[in-house]
């Protein structure tokens, strides 16, 4: 799909696209998402009180999603593979602020060193370096500043004809809320809805011991998607 077809493909949105010019092109691929429902007092601990817990039936979730980034690049220069392609790995939760709904990042975990610095340094989102390897089906990370431990050996099933408001509600997210030092920063997105597969795994370690009341073995949802190619705004401060 071009740019300009993606950004005429918006029916499934909540809200339009900002009418301003979009600043990055990036694509998702290949993308593990892990879903646990959580207690709210807990998950808490760990969001801002500037941004309001979303609830699906009056219930936090917290999400992992692990994929792959590639083709990174602001609007008028290509992609270089060496920094544009690499594997992430970010956990999160469901905000809201104003009237959107979004995405904050408990976690974000970068395969590329270099990838995260410029990433890191360009949206002051909270990147961070982790060794990352994916091959066929495995998908496995080690951290060892935090002792964060993923290893995940997956099959693929059959495509979600139909979704559940549940699935939409836990993918289907269009901004970005994030908390620094001075501010709380929103970024807005734009893609196609999310392709889904049903998701198995043969086997499943998740071990990140500053989460270990959010994560668990055993993620009470799971979907696989081939990706969505996605384009990006630069960030706005909307609190301080």
């Amino acid at each position: 799909m071009t740019i300009k077809e993606l950004l005429k493909t918006t029916s499934h949105r909540p809200w339009n696209i900002p009418e301003e010019s979009w600043s990055y092109y990036q694509e998702w691929n290949n993308a593990l998402f892990l879903h646990w429902g959580v207690d709210l007092t807990e998950l808490k601990r760990f969001v801002p009180d500037e941004l309001e817990i979303d609830l699906f039936d009056g219930k936090p979730w917290v999400s992992l999603v692990a994929f792959t980034m590639e083709k990174i690049r602001p609007k008028y220069l290509p992609s270089f593979s060496p920094i544009s392609d690499f594997d992430e790995i970010n956990i999160r939760t469901y905000v809201k602020s104003k009237n959107k709904t979004g995405v904050y990042f408990l976690s974000i975990e970068g395969g590329n060193r270099l990838s995260c610095k410029i990433a890191k340094a360009l949206s002051e989102l909270p990147y961070r370096y982790s060794k990352i390897k994916r091959s066929g089906t495995m998908y496995s990370s080690f951290n060892p500043v935090f002792s964060d431990q993923m290893h995940l050996d997956y099959k693929i099933g059959e495509e979600l004809n139909e979704k559940t408001s549940l699935d939409k509600w836990l993918t289907e997210r269009y901004a970005l809320f994030q908390d620094t030092k001075i501010s709380i920063n929103q970024f807005e997105i734009h893609h196609i809805e999310w392709p889904l597969f049903d998701l198995d795994f043969k086997e499943i370690e998740i071990d990140y011991p500053r989460f270990k009341n959010l994560l668990s073995n055993t993620p009470d949802r799971k979907q696989y998607s081939t990706g969505v190619q996605v384009i990006a705004w630069d960030k706005k401060i909307i609190k301080k």
